[in-house]
């Protein structure tokens, strides 16, 4: 009876341990994936939006396990960050095990659902797979391409929605506005890793060594004064204006404000080494881009 219980309770520890890695709380960057039909304006066409939702659902899967697969490469880096070191893996709630044949299992039906869907959206999955692979075994390490790596999973993913909508207006220059932004969070991702890690960031990441923040602080300013200036193309381009309305330029204040807000968190409150939490738990921020959202859909559809 004992026993039984020891092992219930294991399997049970074992299961929150790897719910926790899968990181479902970080799904939320797969949202970005409905941009080609939001832009595109076939939002409320439900049988696209039906296929858009299975790519999101596809690759919420992959994301999974591209995530545990990240957690096994980094067991013991992850052991001495003052944060990561509480993950299930770094930790010993989660048996590397069953962590490496869950990876396996997400990849294999996000990928598999994803060819019975199209499989061009199939091949966009396997290169994303194969770039988070390609990270974790070594492109982490080389300064900078670390960052554009990680930015060209939005393009990804965003590509992966276009390929679902069968988009006929959506604007190239909002590929370009998603990868900068990607950048801009990124790059101030490792300046905050470098001011919480201090001496000790090398330790957990490689090419940490190689940035300083003098360096990262030109790279935001090139980054964000570039991602203002092609959002604000993308609100004149021809093919925006068709479905726009030739409005989108009112949106360019929130985009402005959103900026300025996360300089401001990452230079002065210190934040920025998760973004999607900072993103959902910092109110400005929320608000702001609930306008902007709001802003975007009466704009392109009333």
């Amino acid at each position: 009876m004992q026993s039984s219980t020891l092992s219930m309770n294991r399997y049970m520890t074992n299961l929150r341990g790897l719910i926790k890695t899968m990181r479902p709380q970080q799904w939320v960057k797969n949202i970005i994936i409905y941009a080609a039909l939001v832009f595109d304006g076939r939002l409320f066409d439900l049988a696209l939006f039906g296929r858009v939702t299975l790519v999101v659902l596809l690759f919420s899967l992959i994301s999974s396990s591209v995530y545990i697969m990240n957690d096994l490469a980094d067991i013991e880096k992850d052991r001495h960050h003052p944060r990561k070191r509480n993950r299930p893996l770094a930790s010993g709630q989660l048996h590397p095990r069953l962590a490496t044949a869950a990876a396996i299992v997400l990849g294999l039906a996000g990928i598999g659902g994803a060819w019975l869907l199209d499989p061009l959206i199939a091949a966009v999955l396997v290169i994303y797979l194969l770039q988070n692979i390609a990270y974790s075994a070594y492109l982490k390490h080389v300064v900078i391409i670390d960052v554009m790596v990680l930015s060209l999973g939005f393009l990804l993913r965003v590509l992966a929605g276009a390929l679902a909508a069968h988009v006929s207006n959506f604007s190239p220059w909002l590929y370009v506005c998603v990868g900068l932004l990607a950048l801009f969070l990124g790059f101030g991702k490792r300046r905050h890793e470098i001011t919480l890690l201090a001496d000790g960031a090398a330790a957990h990441r490689a090419s940490l060594s190689q940035y300083n923040l003098p360096l990262l602080d030109q790279i935001i300013g090139i980054v964000t004064a570039s991602m203002v200036i092609a959002y604000t193309f993308y609100s004149f381009e021809a093919r925006t204006a068709i479905v726009g309305g030739g409005r989108m330029l009112l949106t360019v204040p929130f985009v402005l404000y959103f900026v300025f807000r996360y300089l401001y968190l990452i230079h002065v409150e210190k934040k920025g080494g998760a973004p999607d939490e900072l993103l959902m738990s910092d109110r400005p921020l929320l608000i702001n881009s609930a306008l902007w959202a709001l802003a975007v859909l009466l704009l392109i559809y009333f």
